[in-house]
């Protein structure tokens, strides 16, 4: 019908280029017909050019997406590595300050034991690590060797509910016994009331019974109960050392079991 209604207005335009009846008509009927037809291929043209558009803006992101997981790789391997220059450049500077050579061991298994808690260090007898040998880190002390393989050893933790250090407040030397209590840390016993003790107060390692030499740091004071009852005082120390953060530990190589052996055979002379 349409097409014989295009035939129509050709067909008055050829006779005589006037605008008749079946001409004004015809046009009437084509005329918004058309409209629709343009506004449609237009509108067609423009989903058109929007889709390959915005395909291009999804492809674009994709490939920044990409670039920027690229790079936040490479920023988090950059910033690996400048911590463990700094950790590095921490250790030496504490190994210098010691007046042995000490052994460096990695941290390579933990052991979180309530009673033992343990680390795992890839030095062993291979390398002349025997029991009783002490770990340390910048920080302070970490513990002692307590087994050894081949080529790795055991450690127990300092805060290890296990462990007894004999132990000091720096400031006026005054002695307890050092617990370990887990993730809380450590409790110094056997301070009397009376003893001066304040929150921030250093404790030291007392160096007797010759396990870990006089001195070395263990944590500070955090907390001072004086109870209505009994003759001591209840002290909470915090460590030095991160324990969950070890990556690293310096192995005093002095064989202490000799240096107790000769001291009781001089007791006995």
């Amino acid at each position: 019908m349409t097409l014989a209604l295009v035939g129509l207005l050709l067909l008055a335009s050829l006779l005589g280029g006037r605008f008749g009846t079946p001409h004004q008509l015809t046009l009437d009927f084509i005329g918004p017909l058309q409209s629709v037809v343009t506004r449609t291929v237009g509108g067609i043209a423009s989903f058109k050019n929007d889709y390959v558009a915005l395909w291009n803006v999804r492809a674009e992101n994709k490939r920044l997406r990409l670039l920027v997981d690229k790079y936040l790789t490479e920023l988090g391997e950059y910033r690996e590595g400048y911590s463990n220059y700094l950790h590095f450049e921490e250790l030496l500077a504490f190994k210098e300050k010691l007046h042995f050579q000490p052994l460096a061991a990695r941290v390579v298994g933990k052991e979180p034991a309530f009673w033992y808690q343990t680390i795992v260090v890839d030095r062993g007898r291979k390398d002349d690590v025997l029991e009783g040998m002490i770990a340390l880190a910048p920080a302070g002390v970490v513990g002692q060797v307590i087994h050894t393989g081949e080529h790795y050893s055991k450690i127990l933790l300092a805060n290890a509910p296990s462990s007894a250090i004999d132990a000091m407040i720096q400031k006026n030397r005054i002695r307890g016994i050092l617990k370990g209590v887990g993730e809380k840390g450590f409790v110094l016993h056997y301070v009397l009331k009376n003893a001066d003790v304040q929150v921030g107060d250093s404790i030291v390692t007392a160096g007797i019974g010759g396990v870990f030499p006089a001195g070395m740091p263990l944590g500070s004071v955090s907390k001072v109960y004086k109870k209505r009852r009994g003759m001591f005082q209840e002290i909470e120390v915090t460590p030095h050392v991160d324990f969950q953060k070890l990556e690293f530990v310096l192995i005093d190589p002095t064989d202490r079991r000799q240096i107790l052996d000769s001291m009781d055979l001089s007791t006995k002379r």
